[in-house]
């Protein structure tokens, strides 16, 4: 009998930890890990390095996209956190993108994370995660993330919240592949765990699923 490869979805907002518990799962599992918001980050990066407005049609880039824009070191930075965003909006782009996604997992299985995996690009994935936490825990992570153990003054605080909720009105209000949590993914709310503490709740929700299959 054919064994079906294992495929994990691991949706929801930026900076929720979602990036995190993949890797951290798919080396747990030893599957192949995908982010698959870094080709959107990609395709933006592309954009602006072309002097490109990424609100304007990224499809040509979406298409053009090579492993070297993977490995780029400037992807996550403020401009292209909104560039991706405003890429990933566009329906062409995500076309463009989606059989690459599903290409990657197809034969081997693999932990893939995103805002639509669950959805729209592995709607049959063998087990769906939502992974969430408020605004502000979300702002002071990606704060962390990009600068390190330097302070974040209110002001800056405010501003990086603001922007964070003006993102997921932008992913969840798109026509195409919106941010929305999938009826039959676990819900995990990180704002009060540790890394290791989502992973263990993760890794519990896999070996149930594997107990009943």
């Amino acid at each position: 009998m054919t064994v079906r490869p294992l495929v994990i979805a691991v949706d929801g907002p930026a900076a929720a930890g979602k990036g995190t518990l993949a890797k951290a799962l798919a080396a747990k599992l030893g599957l192949p890990y995908l982010d698959t918001g870094l080709l959107y980050r990609a395709v933006a990066r592309r954009m602006v390095n072309a002097g490109l407005d990424p609100a304007g049609d990224a499809s040509a880039e979406a298409q053009a996209l090579q492993q070297a824009d993977l490995a780029r070191t400037d992807l996550r930075v403020p401009e292209i956190d909104r560039g991706a965003s405003l890429v990933a909006a566009q329906p062409a782009v995500r076309a463009a993108l989606l059989e690459r996604q599903r290409v990657f997992a197809s034969e081997t299985g693999a932990v893939v994370d995103g805002r639509d995996i669950g959805t729209v690009v592995f709607p049959d994935a063998d087990v769906k995660f939502f992974i969430t936490a408020s605004p502000r825990t979300r702002a002071l992570r990606r704060h962390h993330q990009v600068h390190g153990g330097t302070p974040l003054e209110e002001t800056a605080l405010e501003a990086a919240i603001a922007e964070i909720v003006a993102r997921d009105e932008r992913d969840s209000s798109r026509e195409t592949a919106p941010l929305v949590q999938s009826p039959d993914a676990i819900l995990i709310e990180t704002d009060a765990l540790s890394a290791a503490e989502v992973l263990e709740k993760a890794c519990e929700t896999v070996a149930r699923w594997k107990a009943r299959n």
